[in-house]
């Protein structure tokens, strides 16, 4: 792959990862108000609308496509379904789980795609670079330091965002198998109203919304939604276009760096009540860097010795 094209992907990727982080006191302070389906069905809606409302803008800007090269919006709207079906069904479990379990064991548990993914590309046949490996290690023991305390508890909000991790992992394989030749606004729109659709079908079961609820948590939503969601899940679509499914989940697990900045600047603020970022949690955040710096090094290629006469 080329090394300008990994970079420039890269770039996408930790942009994406640092919006995602933002997010995820919003996330959490939402769940006072409403029920996660119902979070996540107005959060991907209001998605929706923005990206339907932005393609035709963003179109116009990057210029026409070459007609004969751009597959047809019925294979955007096929694979904008499947995405949205993955993605629905993965922000539900992780919204069901933070009701369960704590933020930070929520943002650890999540984070385990980075492993899931490079075993599922072993599966579909996918070469795994050795300092990959290394990398995933080296995050892995960053995001314990981040995320977990002295002691590691399990209860059923744990189990249910390591389903969480696992569809998000089968996401961003998806990703990288079906959007590659794709255009990137147009299916990143369509994902959001099929992943608005799976949400909603969960909400009108289970849940009850009120009026009162959505407006209560109405800042939280709009971030969510325009800048994590929009903005955020477009950028891992750009990203992934120029990255192996395993060094995109390296770098997309840097949510969880900037999420504990996040939360301990609200925290600073008061907006937050959360923790501190002390020595340990700096330690792993040092890491998970380390981790992503070190997976963007070149593969060596050794020369073959010149055959003797």
């Amino acid at each position: 792959m080329n090394i300008s094209k990994q970079f420039k992907g890269s770039l996408y990727l930790i942009a994406c990862s640092f919006v995602w982080g933002m997010a995820f006191v919003a996330q959490g302070s939402a769940m006072e108000h409403v029920g996660p389906a119902t979070f996540v069905c107005v959060r991907f809606a209001i998605t929706f609308v923005v990206l339907s409302a932005a393609a035709p803008l963003i179109g116009r800007i990057s210029g026409p496509s070459q007609p004969e090269t751009t597959p047809s919006l019925k294979r955007h709207i096929a694979v904008g379904a499947v995405l949205g079906l993955a993605l629905g069904v993965a922000s539900m479990l992780q919204q069901f789980g933070l009701v369960y379990t704590s933020p930070t064991n929520s943002g650890f548990v999540t984070a385990l795609y980075i492993l899931i993914v490079p075993i599922l590309g072993l599966f579909l046949g996918q070469k795994v670079r050795r300092i990959i490996w290394f990398c995933v290690l080296l995050s892995l023991s960053g995001l314990y330091l981040l995320c977990v305390g002295d002691s590691l508890s399990v209860n059923a909000g744990d189990l249910i965002t390591l389903g969480c991790a696992l569809v998000f992992a089968v996401h961003i394989t998806l990703v990288d198998r079906l959007a590659g030749n794709l255009n990137t606004v147009v299916v990143s729109a369509i994902q959001f109203g099929f992943g608005a659709l799976t949400a909603c079908a969960v909400m009108l079961l289970f849940e009850s919304p009120t009026l009162h609820g959505l407006r209560a948590c109405l800042p939280s939503l709009l971030y969510a939604a325009i800048v994590s969601g929009a903005v955020g899940y477009t950028l891992q679509l750009f990203g992934q276009k120029y990255t192996t499914p395993a060094l995109a989940s390296l770098l997309m697990c840097l949510e969880s760096v900037f999420a504990a900045v996040g939360e301990w600047m609200a925290t600073r603020l008061g907006w937050f009540n959360g923790q501190a970022l002390d020595g340990r949690r700096l330690l792993g955040c040092v890491l998970m860097l380390l981790a992503s710096v070190v997976a963007q090094l070149p593969e060596q290629r050794h020369a073959r010795p010149p055959e003797s006469m």
